[in-house]
């Protein structure tokens, strides 16, 4: 089953993926589609709020959505949040995360130099999709415990109960699916 849509002016069939026995989501998956993060970039940006020092996302699907933002915009920097510790990480800050799109409960981290660099500077939370807002709760706290300022929260799609959320900027609505395709009511 997939669910046809338009984002960012372009078409796109997404599959639709089991959650739980009566709850699907629409996989959106930007890696590897140059041309959806191209266009999703450019309307972020037109979006964004005027006024910011950095951009932040989490590992992994953001990354390459986050990179074009930042191209576009002459951005010489930007902030990924890594779902595991890695040596070159110096004094990371850590938070838990349990996205609906993980198995299992997760921790993002951002390195101390990032975290120094962020403090007083005004960032903007940039991610592929939000659903129940855990990533973007847990990017938030990352960029509050380095002391930086988050002026704005931006997605391509926001799905189910996100897109009721007034303090997020997104492009496109994304419906959840009962197991037979049809759109939850």
């Amino acid at each position: 089953m997939k669910y046809k849509m338009k984002i960012a002016g372009l078409e796109r069939e997404l599959p639709l993926c089991k959650v739980a026995d009566n709850f699907y989501i629409g996989a959106f998956v930007m890696l590897g589609d140059a041309e959806i993060t191209v266009a999703c970039a450019r309307e972020l940006l037109a979006r964004a709020p005027k006024d910011y020092d950095y951009l932040i996302t989490a590992e992994a699907k953001g990354i390459p959505l986050i990179h074009e933002m930042a191209r576009q915009s002459g951005a010489a920097t930007y902030f990924i949040a890594r779902k595991g510790l890695k040596v070159y990480l110096t004094n990371p800050l850590q938070v838990k995360v349990h996205s609906i799109t993980t198995q299992r409960e997760q921790e993002l981290f951002l390195s101390g130099e990032d975290a120094e660099m962020m403090r007083g500077k005004k960032i903007v939370i940039v991610d592929d999709v939000i659903s129940t807002g855990e990533s973007l709760r847990a990017l938030e706290e990352l960029v509050h415990e380095a002391g930086g300022i988050v002026v704005g929260k931006m997605a391509v799609l926001a799905e189910g109960d996100a897109q009721d959320r007034d303090d997020i900027t997104y492009l496109e609505k994304l419906p959840v699916f009962n197991a037979d395709g049809t759109i939850k009511a």
